[in-house]
């Protein structure tokens, strides 16, 4: 119950899927969590479940493709808790599934500014304060779509790509500081953005779920806890060396 002890985390994207997960088991094992995303009520009920059973966190709006709302709410978070030891940078947009000759330029930049443009401010505003701590943790929600590619969804690959060197580059800028940089790649998890993604497709849910499952050495698509559990072993000092690491987690998706 205390393996991220003390320790202050921001989640953004906090309020369904992966970043519910994520910010439910780092209360769960000790540490306080600004909870952050656009879904406000959806946020704060996040916050209740945390609170329910004894934890501590508190709820941010926040749009991370805004520099002004990012620098904002960090600061806040520093003032109401005193410190960031650990970023999750988990917000992001599926985009629009369409082939790359038929995107326009603004369903390009969209998805960007949420995806590439939202981890690089998060990051930017959260390392003056790990660097005034002497040490942080920083996990960047990548995909394995930022490793292999699908036929599908290109502005998604693209931002995920970047996700996944601009994780790389910064776990070497920051190594110095003892500010750790790590991406985790999920491959199919069974979340609010995957099933959005089958209704804006007119896909049947049943028959998608009986492919992607069979599509799985291990059987079946992943749950949000199992990338929850990931992002509590990364942002504890369990993984204190682990840095400029790519944890694939996508019950042997990509091993085939």
């Amino acid at each position: 119950m205390d393996r991220v002890k003390d320790k202050v985390a921001i989640v953004t994207g906090g309020a369904l899927g992966i970043g519910q997960a994520a910010c439910v088991l780092l209360a769960r094992e000790g540490a306080t969590v600004a909870v952050t995303d656009i879904l406000d009520d959806k946020g704060m009920e996040v916050v209740h479940e945390i609170e329910a059973v004894g934890g501590t966190a508190a709820y941010w709006h926040l749009n991370v493709a805004k520099e002004a709302e990012v620098e904002k709410v960090f600061k806040g978070v520093k003032e109401r808790f005193g410190k960031i030891d650990v970023l999750v940078n988990n917000a992001g947009i599926s985009g629009v599934n369409k082939p790359t000759d038929e995107i326009t330029e603004q369903e390009w930049d969209h998805l960007m500014s949420v995806n590439v443009k939202g981890v690089f401010f998060c990051t930017k505003h959260a390392i003056p304060y790990m660097k005034t701590n002497g040490k942080g943790s920083i996990i960047n929600l990548s995909s394995i779509y930022g490793i292999v590619g699908g036929a599908d969804v290109p502005p998604y690959h693209a931002s995920k790509g970047a996700v996944r060197l601009m994780t790389k580059n910064d776990a070497l800028l920051y190594a110095p500081h003892n500010i750790r940089v790590n991406s985790i790649h999920p491959g199919y998890i069974w979340t609010p953005m995957v099933e959005k993604f089958l209704h804006d497709s007119s896909l049947d849910v049943e028959e998608f779920r009986k492919t992607i499952n069979s599509k799985h050495p291990i059987g079946s698509m992943g749950e949000p806890n199992d990338i929850g559990w990931a992002i509590v072993y990364l942002a504890s000092e369990e993984a204190k060396f682990v840095t400029g690491s790519e944890l694939v987690i996508d019950g042997g998706y990509t091993a085939q």
